[in-house]
């Protein structure tokens, strides 16, 4: 009889937090993503996949596994949220993301827009923590 009484709640806070994470749009949860996006990204794992098997043909299967290691050791360092963000230079220079050009290089960075909202230090790291539910920036909701 008492469990009927009891409300519902997730540990650090409600995910429809409209005050950190903004009004919720109903547009993301119906359209997915546009279908040269989703191309874009199957080639790009397809065109990893075969780079992988590339190397392990020319140098024996240790070197992909030491460069999958490297890979997830590097996509984990990043500076705590704030200011000044994450470059990753050393997992886009072991991916061979620097040679690519993005639309970044010729259009400007997202993270320089005017509607950009800088990131909530506190948030972030209660995002990291697992204290907190939500993405890290509210800019990329």
């Amino acid at each position: 009889m008492e469990d009927s009484k009891k409300i519902a709640h997730e540990i650090g806070g409600v995910r429809n937090d409209a005050f950190r994470f903004g009004l919720h749009g109903v547009k993301s949860d119906i359209v997915g993503s546009h279908p040269l996006e989703s191309s874009y990204h199957s080639t790009k794992a397809r065109q990893q996949e075969m780079k992988r098997k590339i190397l392990a043909n020319t140098y024996g299967s240790a070197f992909p596994m030491k460069l999958e290691l490297d890979r997830q050791i590097l996509s984990r360092f990043q500076r705590p949220p704030g200011a000044i963000p994450s470059s990753m230079i050393g997992l886009e220079s072991l991916t061979g993301g620097l040679e690519d050009f993005a639309f970044e290089d010729y259009l400007n960075d997202p993270k320089e827009s005017e509607s950009f909202r800088p990131v909530d230090m506190h948030h972030g790291v209660e995002v990291r923590l697992g204290l907190s539910k939500g993405p890290v920036c509210p800019s990329f909701i």
